[in-house]
């Protein structure tokens, strides 16, 4: 790449790599919340019907305000889609564990 093409280049751009096995995803049909005054973790978990043990899938830790620009993320996304497939109806109850740990 030429000195050209870089100074016409968008600084704010971020190129990103998406590697095939990244890119194939893992499937996850729970989420636990937990947080610190640091940081918030979640662990997207895959939990098989009839099974006690469920395995994390994969764990994300955020800075919080990085998990408030995910939510923030996800809500948009969420109206998004509701307008374009219909509302998401909740079929099991939202429940709240202990110690400021959520599950979605």
């Amino acid at each position: 790449m030429d000195n050209n093409q870089n100074q016409n280049q968008d600084p704010n751009n971020i190129n990103i790599n998406l590697n095939e096995m990244i890119a194939a995803g893992v499937y996850c049909n729970l989420a636990l919340v937990n947080h610190s005054p640091s940081e918030f973790v979640v662990d997207f978990i895959q939990l098989m019907p009839g099974v006690q043990q469920a395995n994390v899938r994969s764990r994300v830790i955020l800075a919080p305000l990085h998990a408030k620009r995910v939510l923030s993320a996800l809500q948009q996304n969420v109206a998004n889609y509701e307008q374009q497939f219909g509302e998401i109806k909740e079929v099991e109850p939202f429940v709240v564990g202990q110690n400021n740990n959520v599950q979605a």
